[in-house]
């Protein structure tokens, strides 16, 4: 009766959810109590404002062996009504992907060297090639598949934790935000840098900017992923037909020099404004 196990032919994720039906699901302060189960001993990762009702929980294990309990709640009296903002003179900021150091943005903003997997990856080999020695189904064995899962947990958590400190500081300095609308998967696929893009976690990024952005009522605009973001001059408008990979510097007819992906990523933020005032 300790804690929950889990089984299912057709899912290898270990979770369930048990919504919350005549009080079956109860939440103390350093425990929660689940259907068919006694109180279970938790870390709480934040308080709860009185105002929020439980709907329902999400129970999960990871390869490491570690449970977590994902608790949805819901706003009483949601009224979170998009601000009208003047286009004109509002803040908002570009941003434009980068295959080293996930993206530029329009503005400076300080974040620190990420690409979490790349730093752990002879650490990460090393306990791996442990595995791959021990006999299959040895108490040995799944000690050392255990070490192999938190190496794994621990980059999830590092690349999770700069994601959401990232999009937390835009979303309050920020009242829009503009992106590409490019396609992640395809480009890992196609590109053959699944690696480095999966890395730096910028699909991930923009999904947390959405919600974050969306909670506040502040908007996140997607430009077209065939605008000429990294071809058009920022300050001209002109654009240059013939501009290869391998120019990181923008040079314009008009004198403009500027670092490529800075510039796309300031075209990016007028052309979002752009569409704004459009309507």
């Amino acid at each position: 009766m300790g804690f929950p196990k889990f089984k299912s032919k057709h899912r290898s994720r270990k979770s369930y959810t048990t919504n919350v039906v005549n009080g079956n699901i109860q939440v103390e302060d350093h425990r929660i109590k689940l259907p068919k189960l006694k109180w279970i001993r938790m870390k709480k990762h934040r308080d709860i404002p009185a105002e929020y009702c439980l709907k329902s929980v999400t129970i999960s294990m990871e390869p490491s062996g570690k449970y977590y309990a994902s608790l949805l709640y819901e706003k009483t009296d949601c009224e979170n009504q998009a601000e009208e903002f003047d286009y004109e003179n509002t803040k908002i900021l570009g941003i434009d992907y980068a295959m080293h150091g996930m993206a530029v943005f329009s503005e400076d903003i300080q974040k620190e060297n990420e690409g979490y997997f790349r730093k752990s990856e002879e650490r990460l080999a090393r306990e791996q090639r442990k595995l791959s020695h021990c006999v299959k189904g040895s108490n040995n064995y799944y000690r050392q598949k255990k070490r192999v899962a938190l190496c794994h947990e621990k980059i999830r958590n590092q690349r999770k934790d700069f994601l959401h400190k990232l999009s937390h500081e835009i979303a309050e300095a920020y009242d829009v935000v503009a992106v590409e609308d490019i396609d992640m998967k395809a480009m890992s696929q196609c590109m053959h840098f699944g690696k480095s893009i999966m890395d730096n976690g910028y699909g991930k990024f923009r999904e947390l900017l959405e919600y974050k952005l969306t909670r506040r009522g502040k908007k996140l605009v997607r430009v077209d992923r065939f605008f000429p973001s990294s071809k058009k001059c920022c300050k001209c408008g002109n654009i240059k037909k013939e501009l290869k990979l391998s120019d990181r510097v923008y040079l314009c007819t008009c004198g403009n020099r500027i670092d490529r992906d800075l510039n796309a990523a300031i075209n990016i933020r007028e052309e979002a404004r752009r569409m704004l005032l459009a309507g």
